[in-house]
Protein backbone atom coordinates (compact mmCIF):
# COMPACT_ATOMS: atom_id res chain seq x y z
CA UNK A 1 0.00 0.00 0.00
CA UNK A 2 1.61 3.63 -1.07
CA UNK A 3 -0.11 7.19 -0.35
CA UNK A 4 1.24 10.60 -1.92
CA UNK A 5 0.69 13.56 -2.11
CA UNK A 6 0.76 15.69 -4.89
CA UNK A 7 2.86 19.22 -3.75
CA UNK A 8 1.82 20.67 -7.36
CA UNK A 9 -2.03 20.04 -6.22
CA UNK A 10 -2.53 20.42 -2.68
CA UNK A 11 -3.62 23.73 -1.60
CA UNK A 12 -2.82 22.54 2.55
CA UNK A 13 -6.58 22.95 2.94
CA UNK A 14 -6.33 20.39 5.70
CA UNK A 15 -9.13 18.42 4.75
CA UNK A 16 -7.27 15.17 4.59
CA UNK A 17 -6.07 15.87 8.08
CA UNK A 18 -9.22 16.26 9.90
CA UNK A 19 -11.09 13.69 8.21
CA UNK A 20 -8.18 10.28 8.61
CA UNK A 21 -9.20 8.31 11.65
CA UNK A 22 -5.65 6.80 11.61
CA UNK A 23 -4.01 10.63 11.81
CA UNK A 24 -1.73 9.63 9.02
CA UNK A 25 -2.32 12.94 7.57
CA UNK A 26 -0.73 16.03 9.78
CA UNK A 27 0.23 20.06 8.56
CA UNK A 28 4.23 20.13 9.26
CA UNK A 29 5.35 23.30 10.15
CA UNK A 30 5.22 25.54 7.16
CA UNK A 31 1.99 24.23 7.02
CA UNK A 32 2.19 21.86 4.43
CA UNK A 33 0.36 18.54 4.53
CA UNK A 34 3.02 15.48 5.35
CA UNK A 35 2.31 11.86 5.94
CA UNK A 36 3.30 9.73 9.31
CA UNK A 37 2.86 5.72 10.26
CA UNK A 38 1.20 4.99 6.71
CA UNK A 39 0.81 1.27 7.60
CA UNK A 40 -1.87 2.43 10.03
CA UNK A 41 -4.20 3.01 6.69
CA UNK A 42 -7.70 0.64 7.68
CA UNK A 43 -8.27 1.20 3.91
CA UNK A 44 -11.69 3.70 3.93
CA UNK A 45 -10.62 5.84 1.38
CA UNK A 46 -11.92 8.95 3.30
CA UNK A 47 -8.91 11.06 2.15
CA UNK A 48 -8.93 10.45 -2.05
CA UNK A 49 -12.58 11.21 -1.44
CA UNK A 50 -12.46 14.39 0.48
CA UNK A 51 -9.43 16.29 -1.36
CA UNK A 52 -11.23 18.36 -3.57
CA UNK A 53 -7.98 18.82 -6.52
CA UNK A 54 -7.24 15.21 -6.57
CA UNK A 55 -3.97 15.55 -4.44
CA UNK A 56 -3.94 12.60 -2.86
CA UNK A 57 -2.94 8.94 -4.38
CA UNK A 58 -3.57 5.83 -2.91
CA UNK A 59 -2.82 2.82 -4.30
CA UNK A 60 -5.80 1.08 -2.87
CA UNK A 61 -8.09 3.68 -4.61
CA UNK A 62 -7.05 4.22 -8.27
CA UNK A 63 -8.91 6.40 -10.44
CA UNK A 64 -11.52 3.97 -11.68
CA UNK A 65 -11.81 3.23 -8.08
CA UNK A 66 -13.48 6.34 -7.21
CA UNK A 67 -16.96 7.75 -7.86
CA UNK A 68 -17.94 11.33 -8.39
CA UNK A 69 -21.62 11.96 -7.01
CA UNK A 70 -23.53 14.49 -6.37
CA UNK A 71 -25.78 15.69 -3.39
CA UNK A 72 -28.79 16.68 -5.69
CA UNK A 73 -29.28 12.98 -5.99
CA UNK A 74 -30.26 12.38 -2.15
CA UNK A 75 -33.35 11.25 -1.06
CA UNK A 76 -35.16 14.41 1.07
CA UNK A 77 -34.49 13.87 4.46
CA UNK A 78 -38.57 13.38 4.00
CA UNK A 79 -38.83 10.33 1.54
CA UNK A 80 -36.06 8.81 3.38
CA UNK A 81 -38.18 9.11 6.84
CA UNK A 82 -41.05 8.17 4.66
CA UNK A 83 -39.29 4.73 3.28
CA UNK A 84 -37.57 4.27 7.37
CA UNK A 85 -41.79 4.42 8.70
CA UNK A 86 -43.08 2.23 5.95
CA UNK A 87 -40.58 -0.30 6.22
CA UNK A 88 -41.80 -3.56 7.56
CA UNK A 89 -41.81 -7.13 7.41
CA UNK A 90 -43.93 -8.58 5.37
CA UNK A 91 -45.02 -12.69 5.09
CA UNK A 92 -47.71 -12.86 2.93
CA UNK A 93 -45.52 -13.86 -0.36
CA UNK A 94 -46.05 -15.10 -3.79
CA UNK A 95 -44.75 -17.97 -5.43
CA UNK A 96 -43.22 -15.72 -8.50
CA UNK A 97 -39.44 -15.57 -8.45
CA UNK A 98 -37.53 -12.14 -7.62
CA UNK A 99 -36.21 -10.34 -10.82
CA UNK A 100 -32.29 -11.11 -11.30
CA UNK A 101 -31.54 -7.22 -11.35
CA UNK A 102 -33.64 -6.94 -8.03
CA UNK A 103 -32.11 -9.36 -5.74
CA UNK A 104 -28.69 -8.09 -7.51
CA UNK A 105 -29.29 -4.47 -6.21
CA UNK A 106 -30.41 -6.54 -2.52
CA UNK A 107 -27.27 -8.01 -1.93
CA UNK A 108 -25.41 -4.76 -3.27
CA UNK A 109 -27.00 -3.10 -0.71
CA UNK A 110 -26.08 -4.88 1.93
CA UNK A 111 -22.13 -5.60 0.63
CA UNK A 112 -22.10 -1.21 1.19
CA UNK A 113 -23.08 -1.49 4.41
CA UNK A 114 -20.31 -0.09 6.74
CA UNK A 115 -18.14 -2.65 8.69
CA UNK A 116 -16.20 -1.67 12.19
CA UNK A 117 -12.77 -0.93 11.49
CA UNK A 118 -13.52 -0.74 7.55
CA UNK A 119 -13.10 -5.21 7.93
CA UNK A 120 -14.95 -5.26 4.66
CA UNK A 121 -15.19 -9.10 6.12
CA UNK A 122 -18.72 -10.36 5.26
CA UNK A 123 -19.73 -13.00 3.28
CA UNK A 124 -23.03 -13.44 1.56
CA UNK A 125 -24.76 -16.44 0.82
CA UNK A 126 -27.70 -15.90 -1.56
CA UNK A 127 -30.49 -18.66 -1.43
CA UNK A 128 -32.36 -18.90 -4.26
CA UNK A 129 -33.02 -22.93 -4.71
CA UNK A 130 -36.35 -24.04 -3.48
CA UNK A 131 -35.10 -27.29 -2.37
CA UNK A 132 -32.28 -25.89 -0.49
CA UNK A 133 -34.29 -23.59 1.45
CA UNK A 134 -36.21 -25.89 2.31
CA UNK A 135 -33.81 -27.28 3.98
CA UNK A 136 -32.61 -24.34 5.55
CA UNK A 137 -36.61 -24.70 7.17
CA UNK A 138 -35.67 -28.66 8.06
CA UNK A 139 -32.98 -27.48 10.06
CA UNK A 140 -34.58 -24.95 12.03
CA UNK A 141 -37.17 -27.63 12.96
CA UNK A 142 -34.82 -30.51 13.40
CA UNK A 143 -32.55 -28.30 15.49
CA UNK A 144 -35.83 -26.88 17.41
CA UNK A 145 -37.58 -30.15 17.89
CA UNK A 146 -34.43 -31.66 19.76
CA UNK A 147 -34.85 -29.17 22.13
CA UNK A 148 -39.12 -29.26 22.76
CA UNK A 149 -38.07 -32.98 23.70
CA UNK A 150 -35.80 -32.09 26.34
CA UNK A 151 -38.28 -29.46 27.12
CA UNK A 152 -41.07 -31.51 27.59
CA UNK A 153 -39.08 -34.87 28.79
CA UNK A 154 -41.75 -36.28 32.03
CA UNK A 155 -38.86 -36.12 34.14
CA UNK A 156 -37.33 -32.84 33.74
CA UNK A 157 -40.46 -30.89 32.65
CA UNK A 158 -41.95 -29.55 35.80
CA UNK A 159 -38.38 -28.39 36.43
CA UNK A 160 -38.06 -26.53 33.65
CA UNK A 161 -42.19 -25.22 33.52
CA UNK A 162 -40.92 -23.81 36.62
CA UNK A 163 -37.26 -22.21 35.74
CA UNK A 164 -37.54 -21.84 31.93
CA UNK A 165 -41.38 -20.74 31.78
CA UNK A 166 -40.78 -19.13 28.29
CA UNK A 167 -39.24 -21.27 27.23
CA UNK A 168 -41.64 -24.60 27.93
CA UNK A 169 -44.58 -22.15 26.89
CA UNK A 170 -43.00 -22.27 23.36
CA UNK A 171 -43.20 -26.49 23.26
CA UNK A 172 -47.07 -25.74 21.78
CA UNK A 173 -45.52 -23.32 18.87
CA UNK A 174 -42.61 -25.80 18.01
CA UNK A 175 -45.62 -28.63 18.00
CA UNK A 176 -47.34 -26.69 15.05
CA UNK A 177 -44.39 -25.78 13.06
CA UNK A 178 -43.20 -29.00 13.12
CA UNK A 179 -47.02 -30.38 12.36
CA UNK A 180 -47.70 -27.60 9.32
CA UNK A 181 -43.78 -28.72 7.27
CA UNK A 182 -45.12 -31.54 7.62
CA UNK A 183 -48.30 -30.85 5.81
CA UNK A 184 -46.08 -28.59 3.41
CA UNK A 185 -46.86 -25.50 4.78
CA UNK A 186 -43.51 -23.77 5.69
CA UNK A 187 -44.16 -21.23 8.62
CA UNK A 188 -40.21 -20.59 9.24
CA UNK A 189 -39.85 -19.24 5.52
CA UNK A 190 -42.97 -18.70 4.59
CA UNK A 191 -42.76 -19.61 1.12
CA UNK A 192 -39.81 -17.31 0.06
CA UNK A 193 -38.06 -18.05 -3.28
CA UNK A 194 -34.77 -16.41 -1.99
CA UNK A 195 -33.08 -16.26 1.10
CA UNK A 196 -30.14 -14.04 2.00
CA UNK A 197 -27.25 -15.31 4.34
CA UNK A 198 -24.95 -12.63 6.11
CA UNK A 199 -21.86 -14.26 7.94
CA UNK A 200 -19.01 -13.15 9.89
CA UNK A 201 -15.57 -14.86 10.14
CA UNK A 202 -15.77 -17.16 13.19
CA UNK A 203 -14.65 -15.06 15.97
CA UNK A 204 -15.03 -11.85 15.07
CA UNK A 205 -15.92 -9.29 17.70
CA UNK A 206 -18.21 -7.64 15.58
CA UNK A 207 -19.60 -9.72 13.56
CA UNK A 208 -22.93 -9.39 14.40
CA UNK A 209 -22.95 -5.64 14.44
CA UNK A 210 -21.58 -5.22 11.15
CA UNK A 211 -24.02 -8.05 9.39
CA UNK A 212 -27.39 -6.38 11.19
CA UNK A 213 -25.95 -3.15 9.63
CA UNK A 214 -26.10 -5.06 6.24
CA UNK A 215 -29.05 -6.28 6.74
CA UNK A 216 -30.70 -3.14 7.36
CA UNK A 217 -29.42 -1.86 4.18
CA UNK A 218 -30.81 -4.71 2.63
CA UNK A 219 -33.74 -4.00 4.04
CA UNK A 220 -34.43 -0.92 2.77
CA UNK A 221 -33.31 -1.81 -0.44
CA UNK A 222 -35.94 -4.39 -0.84
CA UNK A 223 -38.82 -2.23 0.20
CA UNK A 224 -37.98 0.52 -2.44
CA UNK A 225 -38.12 -2.18 -4.79
CA UNK A 226 -41.57 -3.44 -3.75
CA UNK A 227 -39.98 -6.86 -3.03
CA UNK A 228 -41.24 -8.43 0.38
CA UNK A 229 -38.75 -9.72 3.31
CA UNK A 230 -38.53 -10.38 6.88
CA UNK A 231 -35.88 -11.20 9.61
CA UNK A 232 -35.07 -14.89 10.04
CA UNK A 233 -35.25 -15.13 13.71
CA UNK A 234 -36.05 -18.67 13.77
CA UNK A 235 -33.26 -19.35 11.62
CA UNK A 236 -30.81 -17.75 13.58
CA UNK A 237 -31.66 -18.88 16.64
CA UNK A 238 -31.53 -22.56 15.33
CA UNK A 239 -27.80 -21.75 13.99
CA UNK A 240 -27.15 -20.70 18.04
CA UNK A 241 -28.40 -23.96 19.41
CA UNK A 242 -26.66 -26.27 16.74
CA UNK A 243 -23.73 -24.36 16.17
CA UNK A 244 -21.65 -25.21 12.70
CA UNK A 245 -24.10 -26.99 11.48
CA UNK A 246 -26.09 -24.67 9.02
CA UNK A 247 -22.85 -23.60 7.70
CA UNK A 248 -21.21 -26.53 7.34
CA UNK A 249 -24.59 -27.59 5.08
CA UNK A 250 -24.25 -24.56 2.69
CA UNK A 251 -20.56 -24.26 2.36
CA UNK A 252 -20.62 -21.04 4.55
CA UNK A 253 -16.73 -20.29 5.91
CA UNK A 254 -18.11 -18.07 9.04
CA UNK A 255 -20.19 -17.59 11.27
CA UNK A 256 -23.80 -17.02 10.32
CA UNK A 257 -25.42 -13.37 11.99
CA UNK A 258 -28.22 -12.39 9.96
CA UNK A 259 -30.62 -13.75 7.42
CA UNK A 260 -33.42 -12.13 5.17
CA UNK A 261 -35.74 -13.80 3.56
CA UNK A 262 -37.34 -12.75 0.08
CA UNK A 263 -40.30 -12.81 -1.80
CA UNK A 264 -42.44 -10.67 -4.16
CA UNK A 265 -45.16 -9.65 -2.52
CA UNK A 266 -48.69 -11.23 -2.56
CA UNK A 267 -50.05 -7.56 -1.66
CA UNK A 268 -48.64 -4.29 -0.44
CA UNK A 269 -49.33 -2.43 3.15
CA UNK A 270 -51.63 0.84 2.13
CA UNK A 271 -50.25 2.54 5.90
CA UNK A 272 -48.60 2.07 8.42
CA UNK A 273 -48.84 1.90 12.23
CA UNK A 274 -47.89 4.48 14.56
CA UNK A 275 -45.20 3.24 16.64
CA UNK A 276 -45.75 3.47 20.78
CA UNK A 277 -43.36 6.63 22.25
CA UNK A 278 -40.00 6.53 22.32
CA UNK A 279 -37.88 6.44 25.54
CA UNK A 280 -35.64 9.01 24.97
CA UNK A 281 -33.36 10.92 26.93
CA UNK A 282 -30.61 13.82 26.19
CA UNK A 283 -27.75 14.57 28.53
Amino acid sequence: MQITINKDKCVACGKCVGICPADIFYKGEKGEILLQKEEACIGCGHCVSVCPHDAITHSLFPADKQQSFSYEDYPTPESLMTLIKARRSNRAMAKKPIPEEMLKMIVEAAYLAPTATNSQNLEFTLITDIDKIRKVTSFTISTFYKIRKMLANKVVAPITKLLMPKAFAMVPMLDRLKAEFEKGNDKVMRNATAMLIISAPKGDRFGAENANLSYQNASLMAESLGVAQFYTGFVLTATRLNKGALEKELGIKGTICAGMALGMPQFKYVKYPIRKDIDFSQI
